[in-house]
């Protein structure tokens, strides 16, 4: 028998790796129909004639209400499995994508469909209590992590949106639908939930109450906030940023920014791995200690190449490997019946921390003309939750 057989590190069976990679797909599917408005928020903003600040708010929209319901996703989640949920919002996610299309020329609409549209950024929390009921703890780590990969979504947007809208302006929408569509199927027949998962039997509530009521829950959605939530931020208003800032085109600045987004997503299951071997606490507190030291190296304002890019690809890695060790630390503190609900609140939590940095940033260069103070806000941030990671989270244990 190998260490990873026995007893103590049971070897995950065949269905775990199945259920891992079908829900790994559906993530990155949902991810980018979530994020379908960000890549062509200049288009949108010029055809509407939008302020900065409003064309902000546009590709924000999105990131809240996606946010938000992951709290009752996860709990959903928790009763009624994986197995109903993730094809079940796949599909729904469908008329949001191709409502678009009617909407692109109002402002209002573009809202209002944008508000439906968060509906794909809940799929994260059907996916990790799915994932952590199949893979015993010693793999925890690294599955969560792969998961986690799936928001390459985002990437998957930023690159490939703005190069099919030059082939039709409704193409990208129309792609997606069919995309979300046939994984619907695909899910409905391939996923299953674990047999021997815990069914809370208690109210949706009281459920989320409990969750509430443990520190750790909300200690773990600060530190996602600033790990995932900036990643989210990026994701939706790197854009933006490279086309005002250095002045790109549209298609090259969605190129850089999947670029960003796909260096995340190959450190994310890096930061489960390596949480898996060293306590996640302080792969977190290193991680942001990095997103700290070159977010303000970035808050001067360097010349996009080399230096930029240097320091947007090396914050990428640390909030890649920050929000991968965090769900460890999540899938280590908390009771298996409710890692559903915590990881609907740690996820939302994670999701609002990308709402408001888009929305900073566009008031802020409305009123500077400079992303300088945003840069040093996030420095700021990622080192308080440094600190906080290593000298408290170090020594937690299951409540």
């Amino acid at each position: 028998m190998t260490p990873t057989e026995t007893p103590q590190h049971p070897k995950p069976p065949v269905a775990a790796y199945r259920n891992l990679a079908v829900a790994t797909v559906g993530f990155a599917l949902t991810f980018w129909a979530w994020n379908l408005i960000a890549p062509l928020a200049g288009v949108f903003g010029s055809d509407l004639g939008l302020s900065s600040f409003a064309q902000s708010f546009l590709v924000a929209v999105p990131v809240l209400v996606g946010s938000l319901g992951r709290i009752p996703v996860g709990a959903l989640t928790d009763r009624y499995g994986a197995k109903l949920l993730f094809p079940l919002i796949s599909a729904l996610t469908i008329i949001p994508v191709l409502l678009v299309i009617p909407a692109r020329h109002n402002f209002l609409a573009m809202i209002l469909v944008g508000f439906l549209l968060g509906l794909g950024g809940t799929t994260f929390a059907i996916g990790i209590p799915l994932v952590n009921s199949w893979f015993p703890p010693a793999h925890r780590g690294l599955a969560l992590g792969i998961f986690g990969m799936g928001m390459g979504g985002v990437a998957l947007s930023g690159y490939f949106t703005p190069r099919i809208a030059k082939h039709g302006e409704n193409l990208p929408f129309i792609v997606v639908a069919i995309a979300l569509a046939a994984y619907a199927v695909l899910a409905a027949a391939l996923i299953t939930d674990h047999p021997d998962r815990t069914i809370p039997t208690t109210s949706l509530g009281k459920r989320l109450g409990s969750a509430g009521r443990l520190r750790v829950t909300w200690e773990l959605s600060a530190l996602y906030a600033i790990g995932f939530g900036g990643i989210v931020a990026f994701g939706v208003y790197l854009p933006t940023y490279l086309k005002t800032w250095y002045e790109l085109s549209p298609t090259d600045a969605g190129t850089k920014a999947a670029g960003f987004a796909l260096v995340t997503v190959i450190f994310r299951p890096i930061g489960g791995w390596l949480s898996d071997r060293v306590h996640p606490a302080v792969v977190t507190s290193c991680a942001l200690a990095v997103v700290a030291l070159f977010a303000i190296l970035q808050a001067f304002d360097p010349q996009l190449n080399p230096m930029g890019t240097i320091c947007f690809l090396l914050m990428a890695a640390g909030l890649g490997t920050a929000s991968g060790s965090v769900f460890a630390l999540v899938s280590q503190v908390t009771p298996q019946p409710q890692v559903g609900s915590v990881t609907g609140i740690v996820g939302a939590m994670g999701g609002l921390g990308g709402f408001v940095p888009p929305l900073v940033m566009g008031a802020i260069y409305s009123a500077k003309d400079s992303y300088s103070i945003g840069f040093m806000l996030l420095s700021d941030l990622a080192l308080a939750g440094c600190v906080y990671a290593y000298g408290r989270m170090r020594t937690i244990r299951p409540e």
